[in-house]
């Protein structure tokens, strides 16, 4: 089964602070989008599978996320855990030429 993609523009780079996330809605969607201190930008899902954490409010250190709740950590890059079995899911996220964040759902 496909499923059809799309592009959504969530904002500017710059408001997402290095070594921060914010939460958007994308369609039915809730995101957290990281920009790491080195300037990667990453996205995950909003909410930690364990106990429905705001990942955007998590510690942010390389390309790790610490949910703000129980200190699980996950893999921005791959939504793996790194303790525990319950990873997140991530989306395909850029920047374009313009400084705007461009999600993939």
């Amino acid at each position: 089964m496909t499923r059809n993609m799309a592009e959504v523009k969530l904002g500017p780079v710059n408001s997402i602070p290095p070594g921060e996330g914010r939460s958007f809605a994308a369609g039915t969607e809730k995101i957290a989008v990281f920009r790491t201190r080195a300037g990667a930008i990453f996205a995950t899902q909003a909410q930690c599978p364990h106990r429905g954490g705001p990942l955007a409010d998590g510690l942010v250190g390389g390309t790790v996320v610490m949910c703000p709740l129980h200190s699980w950590k996950f893999d921005l890059a791959t939504g793996e855990a790194l303790f525990g079995d319950c990873g997140v899911k991530t989306y395909p996220v850029r920047v374009d030429e313009t400084g705007e964040i461009i999600l993939t759902i």
